[in-house]
């Protein structure tokens, strides 16, 4: 290998394997609905994933992966707030920056607007989620008691910039 230039063990990835972040386009949706299947209690039905895109007001995205889709983001604008509705990688892409990659690209996106703030929910028992949200900013905000339908789970209420009053007089947390 030496001779191709590449340090023997350590290969650079081809070009197609890069991950790379795009709009999401209705090719996509029976992927996205098939991650959602695989990761999420409540997927959403494609009928709302058809309906999501084109919207005004919209920033859903894919990360893809040679020619697989292998997460995505839909996020909407609701007054002056980006509300992060969705974010999903598959499972065999997790821990892998896939989510990271997606959730800065919609905050790059989103913030080419006016807004006041990103919020989202999460379900209190995703550690991983909760712990990337807060590297990227996101504060808690509070929670939803029972708002996951499948199990009656409480959802964590999050924040990033254009926090609520309420949180700002409490101090950042």
């Amino acid at each position: 290998m030496a001779k191709l230039g590449i340090p023997s063990g350590r290969r650079k990835p081809a070009p197609e394997h890069h991950p790379r972040i795009r709009a999401m386009r209705m090719t996509d949706v029976a992927h996205v609905h098939a991650i959602d299947c695989a990761v999420s209690a409540i997927p959403w039905p494609r009928h709302m994933l058809h309906a999501e895109l084109g919207k005004s007001g919209t920033v859903d995205i894919v990360c893809v992966i040679g020619n697989e889709v292998v997460g995505f983001v839909l996020s909407s604008r609701y007054a002056d707030v980006w509300h992060v509705l969705n974010v999903a990688v598959r499972p065999d892409h997790w821990r892998r920056g896939v989510g990271r990659m997606m959730l800065v690209e919609v905050i790059e996106r989103a913030q080419l607007l006016p807004n006041l703030g990103f919020t989202l929910e999460v379900r209190v028992s995703n550690h991983g989620a909760i712990a990337l949200y807060r590297e990227l900013g996101f504060i808690d905000h509070g929670t939803r008691p029972r708002y996951y339908t499948d199990n009656n789970e409480d959802a964590l209420i999050m924040w990033r910039d254009g926090i609520p009053e309420d949180v700002m007089a409490e101090g950042r947390r």
